[in-house]
Order: structure tokens, then C-alpha cells, then sequence
């Protein structure tokens, strides 16, 4: 076993320290552009009023709104004390709300970074927050490690209903496309959870304590991410080690799988150039033929488990618990040729395994020459 004096090395296998160094190595790239923060990252959103920005929420505990072009940040929104793990906006992009670590959601105004109304009701962390129009009403939809969805009355902080039917913790919040549309009778909510069900819950209902439909079960464990594409269809992200598509008018059957090494943690749609884009606790986010299933390509920066995804035309915006925040372009010219450097660099570092050997400057292999020279 190796040794060290180092005191950050004791009772570290060596197995330990060598995946630190391997980390310490890889945290010095520059891949996507990274701009660093100081704390883990847990999610990210697009900016509802600005294209060219982003917020984060991180482990410290602060929801932070970065400017890509620049690295500033624009806005830094305090007040938990605790993780945050998700965010979301209101309908008119007014408010910012946070679920955290301890039980509640926080609110602020986006304009001003005041603290608003606290949402309290959860018994364990928030994992999840959407919001959506009900009945004329702005309203937030929260899921929790404690198995419920709560809906609450946005201006009031009330809550309208909880809603029960997961055995574990809720992963994941999405709105039924469908449902959003004007001449529909019901809204409904899918929710995605640790016991690996898909659920959906229909809020227009106004019940206090609903039990939802049938569960989808197209996963064999957690369930991290849900995502409806142009089509309506779902795309999902889970602890197995897949993404599926699950198509609507097949009965939310799954007709692709893709298969990764490591858990899924987000999935996104480009529409526009047929790729599935999917981050995955292995460090990687990659790009897969949406027709095909085939991987196309894979982008490398990250040092730590990616945790969010997020589309801004045709950039994929991506965080990690690294603490840093990257950006992959997706433009036919600019995916080509991240495709082409990625295959030289494949190639270079096979030819280097196959000959090893310390690689000189051309002044040592001229000393070396000159002194085999001289024997």
C-alpha cells in the first residue's frame, strides 16, 4: 500500500488516493468553458426573462443567478441553511422558489432578491418544485423524500391538497403537456420516484388526499428525472443505469432504451437536431441519436457526478457536484468538430498506451542521442 506523510492521507486506501489524484488532474481542464463556484451544484433552471443566463441551486444552501457569456454572478438569492435541491419560477417569472434540505420551500422576488413566503407541510427534504395556473389561480406543486406532493396557493402560502400513492420518496415533478392545453378537463402532474413508479396526479381534482392512477413501472429502481419532448412523449433518467423513451399512444411503452455505464441523472431533448442528451453519475454528458439510440458523442469536463441538464437554443447548459457549471454547443459544425478532437485524442492516448515510455523534449532526446553517441 502506498504511503504518505501527508495528514489529509491517513486511513485513505490506496485506491482512495488515487482517485483523488485522478480528479485533481481532470479539475484542471477547460471542457465546456467552466465556470467554477464555490459550493456543489444540486440543479440548475433557465433564466424565464434571459437567454443568457442561468440559476443554480447549491449545497451552501444560496440560489445563485450566473451570466454565461461572463462567469459573473448577476444575483444571489440567501436564506437556507441547508441544500437546495431544486428550483422553479412562477407563471409570470416573478418569483423564484427553492425546496431544500430543511422540509420547506423559500421564496424571493426575482427583481428585488427579497425573501417572500416560506411553504411549509413536507416531513423530510423537498426535492422537487413546478408551478402552473389552476383554475385561474397561480399555484406550487412540491414533491418530497416523504412521499407526497403538496399544492399550494402561491399567494397565500395555503395548502390546497396533498397527494398520496408513492411507497418512497419523490425524485421528480413534470406537467403533462397535454394537460396545459386550454380545452383540457384535467391538469395533471407525473411524478417520479425512489420506489421506481411513474405516477400521475390530476390537480384540477381539488381533493384533499388523492391516491393517483395506475403507476408506471418502466424502471427497475429511482427514477431521478422526467422529461416531455415536442411530441408529448416522456423521457425518463433512473438509477438503473437507463434513459427510455415512453411513448403516449403506445400506452407510455418504452420503444428505446439507452444504456449507460453509471446512474442517469438528467435527460433533454434537442428537437431541432434529433439528439437525446443524458448526464450520469460516471462524470459524463452525452449525446445520443434520437432515431437510433446510438451514442454520437460524449462530452468530458466534468470531475464530479452531473446533476443537471438544461436546453438554451442550441446550447446544453450542464452542473455537477464538481461546482462547476459547462456549456456544450450542439450546432452541426461546432458537435462535428468536438466529435473529431475527441477521436484524436482517443487515438493519442491508445498509441501512448501502446508505447509507453517517458516522452522527452527534443533537447533530452538530443543529449540522449549525443551520449549513446559517445558509448
Amino acid at each position: 500500500m502506498a504511503q504518505s506523510s501527508h495528514r489529509d492521507d491517513f486511513f485513505q486506501t490506496t485506491a482512495a488516493l488515487d482517485e483523488q489524484k485522478r480528479k485533481d488532474v481532470k479539475s484542471q481542464n477547460i471542457n465546456g468553458n467552466p465556470i467554477r463556484l464555490q459550493s456543489k451544484i444540486l440543479a440548475v433552471a433557465a433564466d424565464p426573462l434571459s437567454t443568457g443566463s442561468v440559476y443554480v441551486a447549491q449545497s451552501g444552501g444560496t440560489v445563485r443567478k450566473v451570466i454565461l457569456e461572463t462567469g459573473e454572478t448577476a444575483a444571489l438569492f440567501k436564506g437556507p441553511t441547508a441544500p437546495v435541491t431544486s428550483i422553479c419560477f412562477s407563471p409570470n417569472g416573478r418569483l423564484l422558489f427553492a425546496g431544500c434540505w430543511d422540509k420547506t420551500v423559500w421564496s424571493w422576488d426575482v427583481e428585488s432578491k427579497e425573501p417572500k413566503l416560506r411553504y411549509e407541510g413536507h416531513t423530510d427534504f423537498v426535492r422537487s418544485v413546478i408551478s402552473t395556473r389552476l383554475q385561474g389561480q397561480d399555484v406550487l406543486v412540491s414533491g418530497g423524500a416523504d412521499a407526497q406532493l403538496i399544492v399550494f396557493d402561491i399567494a397565500t402560502g395555503q395548502r390546497l391538497a396533498v397527494m398520496k400513492g408513492h411507497a418512497k420518496g419523490i425524485q421528480d415533478l413534470a406537467l403533462d403537456p397535454v394537460s396545459l392545453d386550454s380545452d383540457s378537463p384535467e391538469l395533471i402532474v407525473f411524478s417520479a420516484g425512489s420506489d421506481r413508479q411513474i405516477r400521475q396526479f390530476d390537480l384540477s381534482t381539488g381533493s384533499k388526499d388523492l391516491t393517483g392512477t395506475e403507476a408506471l413501472l418502466a424502471h427497475d429502481t429511482n427514477v431521478h428525472k422526467l422529461f416531455f419532448d415536442r411530441d408529448a412523449d416522456l423521457w425518463t433518467a433512473s438509477a438503473d443505469k437507463t434513459s427510455k423513451c415512453l411513448v403516449r399512444e403506445d400506452g407510455w411503452k418504452p420503444n428505446l432504451t439507452l444504456t449507460h455505464p453509471d446512474y442517469v441523472r438528467d435527460v433533454v431533448v434537442y428537437e431541432q437536431g434529433g439528439w437525446v442528451v443524458t448526464a450520469c453519475r460516471d462524470e459524463e454528458v452525452r449525446v445520443w441519436n434520437r432515431s437510433t439510440g446510438q451514442l454520437y458523442h460524449t462530452f468530458s469536463g466534468h470531475y464530479e457526478e452531473v446533476t443537471g441538464l438544461v436546453l438554451l437554443g442550441s446550447t446544453v447548459v450542464s452542473v455537477s457536484i464538481d461546482a462547476t457549471i459547462r456549456q456544450w454547443s450542439l450546432k452541426p459544425d461546432e458537435l462535428e468538430i468536438a466529435v473529431a478532437k475527441a477521436k484524436k485524442n482517443n487515438e493519442e492516448d491508445e498509441e501512448e498506451q501502446q508505447n509507453p515510455g517517458t516522452m522527452l523534449t527534443e533537447e533530452e532526446e538530443r543529449e540522449l542521442a549525443e551520449l549513446m553517441a559517445e558509448d
